[in-house]
């Protein structure tokens, strides 16, 4: 009675083939370490097992740093050309601008940091690695010119290899042009704050990035005008270990603070505030 006799097969394994995006993870530059993508993100871009501080883009400061719903993107209209016809100089802006976006190598913006207003450069390192060219020097001097105005805080986060050679003079012209501008904001009294991120080199971190009235860092950053190894051939001495990185600087008196990203935001509001003489967002001020 075949019937009644129920037939067995041999039960097969179910497995289901997970397809992980190969985006999904990230891998520290510094230590190795690897891990999802999410936690690095939400460790604000900060390996979290050697604390080493990534590189990010201008618009992740400006998410960091400014209240949400509160920043305006500024000097939209300012483009670089080739004022010196350098060779291919046109096809590297291409480039950069499909690779980095058409905003050059710094972002302009306005917005509100723990309820205080501020006025906001950040260098794009991803264009043209950070570069000072005309453009960069122009929306630095207008963020400049707004806060005399307005008499806001301006704060300028540097990430630059130098002033841009494609640009030749007019790239150096810059330095004194913006310097000037923050000399007017020290005379009015406006507080300006220099954020060095990993790295500031070349025209920048001779002009700008060290005419703070603070001046902080990231850990780690690397900051300095020339390169070692051009310093080590000109004096004809070894240099010091941890030479050029924001702790050495520290510990030498060119710098006020080292601030991890994640507190960055704070801290610098609560400078701009005691600088500036208003209360804390808490209700305290200093004595």
């Amino acid at each position: 009675m075949a019937w009644f006799r129920k037939e067995k097969k041999p039960r097969q394994p179910r497995r289901e083939r997970l397809e992980i995006p190969a985006d999904v993870w990230e891998k520290c530059e510094a230590c190795g370490h690897t891990d999802i993508r999410e936690k690095f993100v939400r460790n604000f871009n900060v390996c979290p097992n050697c604390d080493f501080h990534r590189r990010i883009r201008a618009n992740d400061y400006c998410n960091i740093l400014l209240d949400d719903g509160s920043m305006e993107e500024l000097e939209l209209d300012i483009r670089s050309t080739d004022p010196l016809g350098f060779p291919e100089y046109p096809a590297r802006l291409k480039k950069a601008t499909t690779n980095a976006g058409d905003g050059d190598a710094l972002l302009a913006a306005t917005g509100m940091m723990e309820d205080l207003p501020v006025n906001l450069g950040v260098m794009d390192f991803a264009y043209m690695g950070g570069s000072m060219g005309s453009v960069v020097g122009e929306k630095i001097a207008r963020l400049g010119q707004r806060s005399l105005e307005r008499k806001h805080p301006l704060i300028i986060i540097c990430a630059s290899g130098g002033a841009r050679m494609q640009e030749g003079v007019l790239s150096l012209m810059q330095m004194a042009k913006v310097s000037a501008v923050l000399a007017q904001l020290a005379e009015r009294r406006i507080p300006y704050i220099a954020v060095l991120t990993n790295p500031t080199t070349g025209g920048v971190s001779a002009s700008y990035a060290m005419l703070g009235d603070a001046i902080v860092a990231e850990p780690g950053a690397v900051i300095g005008f020339a390169g070692p190894r051009v310093i080590k051939q000109t004096l004809g001495q070894d240099l010091p270990e941890g030479f050029q990185t924001a702790e050495f600087l520290l510990d030498h008196g060119m710098l006020d603070q080292v601030v991890h990203r994640k507190e960055l935001k704070h801290t610098l509001s609560q400078l701009l505030r005691h600088m500036s003489g208003k209360p804390s967002a808490t209700g305290w001020t200093s004595p």
